[in-house]
């Protein structure tokens, strides 16, 4: 089975925020600030609606067969269009399991509705019975269907009132949580033209959305705590052989966790 763990990390679509706002005279940074203001005024926070985020990174695991691999779809000067084709794409050719930590709620939301600006195709992402008969009974958009866990989501039961962080619970368990960034400083970060921080950021969030999935697979019995320690030990294996430094940063903060 082919399982796809993804996040992406956002900023304010100033662009649209220009015309919807009237802010034509403004440039981005303080556009930005004024859709944070006009959001703060009409709801009390500056978390803008899901339409309102632009995509600038999406990171994943992906475990097939013998392997596991961890990247950020596309390379650093790709358009927001390429990188949600790439997510797409990936979903049409392997077909895989989708995880994610409030995919549900955000991530799944934000690419619908960035892949309809950008006139991005995802066939196999929206059929529901059309094309293939066995994704009426089991497909990626029903809540209640396999094709996608948003592993917060069923903790939670559905209900927001049990919501909780990724790194929170990524910490509780023993892995090693937020490193370097938070969702909070990306916007921050991409006016600096840190793009390989912000990638790399979303690349520790999705290894911890990996590890708490395995967990929780542990926990409804769908793998062993043997199974459980050799997916363990192959993530290990992969993150010892990379030359990336976040990467390795991630496994010491990991192997320090459980001494």
């Amino acid at each position: 089975m082919n399982v796809f763990v993804f996040d992406i990390e956002t900023v304010p679509d100033v662009e649209a925020g220009r015309q919807i706002f009237e802010l034509q005279d403004l440039d981005d940074a303080d556009t930005a600030e004024a859709m944070f203001h006009l959001n703060r005024q009409k709801k009390g926070t500056e978390f803008l609606p899901h339409y309102l985020h632009q995509v600038v990174a999406i990171s994943a695991v992906f475990r097939s067969r013998d392997r596991v691999k961890v990247w950020s779809l596309g390379d650093e000067d790709f358009s927001e269009k390429e990188i949600i084709q790439r997510f797409f794409d990936g979903i049409d050719k392997f077909s895989p399991t989708l995880v994610s930590w409030n995919g549900s709620g955000f991530d799944l939301p934000v690419l619908h509705y960035r892949a309809l600006k950008h006139g991005v195709a995802a066939p196999q992402y929206w059929d529901m019975g059309e094309i293939d008969q066995g994704f009426k009974w089991n497909n990626y958009i029903s809540r209640y269907h396999a094709r996608h866990t948003d592993v917060m989501d069923l903790l939670a039961m559905y209900t927001g009132r049990a919501n909780a962080p990724l790194d929170h619970i990524a910490t509780m368990l023993g892995f090693p949580g937020k490193m370097g960034m938070s969702g909070a400083k990306v916007w921050d970060a991409y006016i600096a033209g840190d793009i390989s921080g912000i990638r790399h950021y979303c690349e520790s969030d999705v290894l911890n959305t990996y590890l708490v999935w395995l967990k929780f697979e542990l926990m409804r019995g769908h793998i062993d705590h043997t199974m459980f320690d050799n997916e363990c030990q192959l993530l290990k294996e992969n993150l010892a052989s990379s030359e990336a430094e976040h990467l390795k940063t991630f496994l010491h903060l990991w192997e320090g966790s459980n001494h």
